[in-house]
């Protein structure tokens, strides 16, 4: 491991808003695009936050890039980087999906509770989509795979320090929970908003102390 090196970062990107996610809608499968104020919201983030030389979003520091295949979030990629001479290397991928509501999808949690009144997704999953220990062995995946990319950094067997994940408010939450080591339901305790940027990394540049350095990186809050 290179001393000299500085710490790996994971940029979590939410998508910027759309209708559904305006409307309070719960929006895992269905494919919808960003509202106009939502590509608006994503273009301040890429103003403030992207560009070669940023201490932050460094396009040519990003050694993976994972985005998740719905619309909503290809388009955020896209329009992050998009005035980018060069852009990462984006790989679509499933595994950065939002939670699958499964038969809760496109209703809103009052609707929910009208069907099943203590229901909590942090306990209860989403019946005809993913469990609670599904969710949970997804993002765990992912992180696993996040860790050797920066282990690699930090071996000095590739220049590229940070990784990035452009997906969703409810896998955003979970990945900022299992990140730091906690149990998935404290995801509820994390609030992620669209069009906002997470800073995960690590204290006193140790691997094994994860840590969460920056949420709703200049997130437009209405």
């Amino acid at each position: 491991m290179s001393a000299s090196r500085p710490m790996p970062r994971l940029f979590i990107v939410r998508h910027g808003p759309t209708e559904w996610s305006k409307n309070g809608r719960h929006t895992g499968r269905t494919d919808i695009p960003l509202t106009e104020d939502g590509e608006a919201n994503v273009k301040i983030i890429a103003e403030r936050l992207v560009g070669p030389g940023l201490q932050a979003v460094d396009p040519k520091k990003i050694g993976l890039a994972l985005v998740s295949p719905r619309i909503r979030a290809q388009r955020t990629f896209e329009l992050m980087f998009e005035k980018c001479t060069d852009k990462p290397e984006k790989v679509t991928c499933e595994e950065v999906r939002e939670w699958d509501y499964g038969d809760y999808e496109g209703l809103k949690t009052h609707e929910i509770r009208a069907l099943k009144p203590i229901w909590d997704i942090w306990k209860d999953g989403c019946p005809g989509g993913e469990s609670v220990s599904e969710m949970e062995y997804r993002v765990d995946s992912v992180i696993a795979r996040v860790r050797e990319h920066h282990k690699k950094y930090l071996a000095g067997e590739c220049d590229t320090r940070d990784v990035l994940i452009v997906a969703h408010g409810h896998f955003n939450r979970v990945m900022v929970a299992r990140w730091l080591r906690f149990p998935l339901c404290l995801g509820t305790h994390f609030n992620v908003e669209p069009a906002s940027v997470a800073v995960l990394g690590y204290n006193h540049n140790n691997l094994e102390e994860p840590a969460l350095n920056a949420l709703n990186l200049f997130a437009t809050i209405n």
